[in-house]
């Protein structure tokens, strides 16, 4: 059995830093606190960062990273926005920690930015997907994915 001491977030971290082939684009396709951008933009030449909520994009921008992004737009659309091919793509899916646990991902929009990253995704590229349902919303969002 294996015993993992870190953050789900920090696993998927690991595995993009153990298993992605390539480091040249990457998305955030849910920036909420940044955490996830700051990691992929310590070992990516670019970052798109995506977040519906206004403050967490702002709040991220004041950070000053060159090599990021931030777009204030649902993660579903990012086709209208990124024309590179990606090396990987993070998805926390859940609620802003800190922020209004109302405002969610949602299945189908997931499922929409799901399929585009695909499509932009190269050969030996990663997606990791982390799924925080411990809320009702959560488990919705769970539901309507699996």
């Amino acid at each position: 059995m294996f015993k993992y001491g870190n953050s789900i977030s920090g696993l998927a971290q690991d595995i993009i830093k153990d298993y992605c082939s390539n480091f040249d684009v990457a998305i955030d396709a849910t920036l909420g606190n940044g955490h996830d951008s700051d990691f992929l933009s310590s070992i990516f030449k670019k970052v798109y960062s995506f977040d519906i909520q206004s403050y967490a994009v702002e709040n991220y921008k004041n950070r000053g990273k060159e090599n990021v992004v931030a777009i204030n737009s649902s993660h579903e659309y990012i086709d209208k926005y990124v024309i590179d091919r990606v090396d990987c793509v993070m998805y926390n899916l859940g609620y802003l920690p800190g922020g209004d646990k109302n405002i969610t991902t949602k299945a189908q929009s997931t499922l929409e930015s799901l399929d585009a990253s695909l499509k932009l995704l190269n050969s030996g590229g990663i997606i990791t997907i982390c799924i925080y349902w411990g809320h009702e919303a959560g488990k919705e969002l769970k539901r309507g994915l699996f």
